[in-house]
C-alpha cells in the first residue's frame, strides 16, 4: 500500500500524537501501529470484478485509489510513525481493494476539497465519512457503508442510563457543537418538549475538546451530544465518559456514510457488490469491531439510497 501526505498533516499529527499521550503502539485496544499485523484482509471475487464497467478508467491501473481525510480516529489517523495511515476507513477501503484484486492507494486530503478533486479524477472514490445527501446526489454516486451516528455520552458514574427519544434530555445541559445536524436534532427535540410542558435543555459550546471535557467532569454539562465514532474512541482511550445512547444523524430521517463516486461512472454498483460481500462472509463485522464501531453496521449496502433532503 502506498500513502501520499501532505506536510502540513504530517507536522499536525505529530503534534496530536506527543499533546494526546498516544505515543504507543496501542490506545485501549485500538492498534495505532504502522504494521498493523491483526489487519483483516478479503478474498478476490472474480464475480464482482467482472461487474466493473468495461469503460471505467481507474487513476493507476490495478489499484484502487481512495481520498481520505486523516485525523478523526477511529475512522482515520495516523500511525506512531506519524506516516502511515491507520482506522476503520483505512481498514475498510483496503478490504473492498481486495474483494476487487486490486492495489490500494491512500490519497490524503481536507476533507472540504473531496468534492472538486473527486471530480477532478484525482483519485477512483472518496472513503471518509461522506454521508448520503440528496444534493450531493447531484453530482455524485454512493454506496453505503455505516450508519450516520450521533452518541450521547456520560460520565460513568452519570445518573444517566439511557438516552433515545426527546423526553430523556428534558431539563439537562447539554454539550453539542453550533450550527450542525445534532444541534437541530437537540433543538426540535427541545420544541417538542416545550409542546408537552416538560422542562426546557440547555445547551452548551466549546470551542476546545479539554474544556467541552472538564464541563462534563465537573458537572456543569449532564452529556455530550456528538458524533458517535469520534465520541467513541476518546470513551475508549480515556475511560472517563460512556455511550447512553444513540440516534441517526439523520433524525428522524436515515442519513447512511457511503463510498462516494463520480456521477454515472458507473463503478457504484460493483462497490455496493463488493461490501454486500464482505458484509455476508463477516469480514465487515470483524472490520467494525477491530475499531469498535459495531453500532453503526448496516444489514446491506444500497446504490444511492435516498439521502437527506435538501436544506
Amino acid at each position: 500500500m502506498t500513502y501520499r501526505l501532505k506536510l502540513k498533516a504530517l507536522i499536525a499529527i505529530v503534534v496530536v500524537a506527543v499533546t494526546s499521550g498516544l505515543v504507543g503502539a496501542s490506545a485501549a485496544g485500538f492498534d495505532l501501529s504502522p504494521e498493523q499485523p491483526n489487519r483483516i484482509r478479503a478474498t478476490r471475487n472474480d464475480r464482482i470484478i467482472a461487474s466493473i464497467p468495461k469503460d471505467f478508467k481507474f487513476v493507476t491501473n490495478g489499484t484502487l485509489t481512495i481520498g481520505i481525510s486523516v485525523g478523526n480516529p477511529p475512522l482515520s489517523t495516523y500511525a506512531t510513525d506519524a506516516e502511515t495511515v491507520v482506522g476503520y476507513d483505512p481498514d475498510f477501503a483496503l478490504a473492498v481493494a481486495d474483494v476487487l484484486g486490486l492495489k490500494l492507494d491512500l490519497v490524503s486530503i481536507a476533507w472540504a476539497d473531496w468534492p472538486l478533486s473527486l471530480q477532478s479524477g484525482k483519485f477512483d472514490a472518496v472513503i471518509s465519512n461522506v454521508g448520503v445527501t440528496e444534493q450531493r446526489k447531484e453530482k455524485f454516486d454512493f454506496s453505503t457503508y455505516r450508519q450516520g451516528l450521533h452518541g450521547f455520552y456520560v460520565k460513568p458514574d452519570s445518573p444517566i442510563t439511557l438516552i433515545k427519544e426527546p423526553k430523556d434530555i428534558a431539563g439537562l445541559k447539554i454539550i453539542t457543537s453550533s450550527g450542525t445536524i445534532q444541534e437541530k436534532i437537540l433543538l426540535e427535540w427541545d420544541k417538542q418538549n416545550d409542546a408537552r410542558g416538560l422542562k426546557p435543555i440547555e445547551l452548551q459550546y466549546y470551542d476546545d475538546q479539554a474544556v467541552s471535557s472538564l464541563a462534563l467532569q465537573s458537572g456543569r454539562a449532564d452529556a455530550e451530544f456528538n458524533p458517535n465514532a469520534t465520541q467513541a474512541y476518546r470513551a475508549a482511550t480515556e475511560g472517563k465518559t460512556k455511550l447512553a445512547g444513540a440516534v441517526n444523524a439523520g433524525w428522524p430521517l436515515i442519513a447512511d456514510v457511503a463510498i462516494t463516486t463520480r456521477k454515472d461512472s458507473g463503478i457504484a454498483d460493483t462497490f455496493t457488490a463488493a461490501i454486500n460481500e464482505l458484509i455476508s462472509d463477516g469480514k465487515y463485522a470483524q472490520l467494525l469491531e477491530r475499531w469498535q464501531l459495531t453500532p453503526e453496521a448496516i444489514d446491506k449496502s444500497r446504490t444511492n439510497p435516498p439521502g437527506l433532503p435538501k436544506i
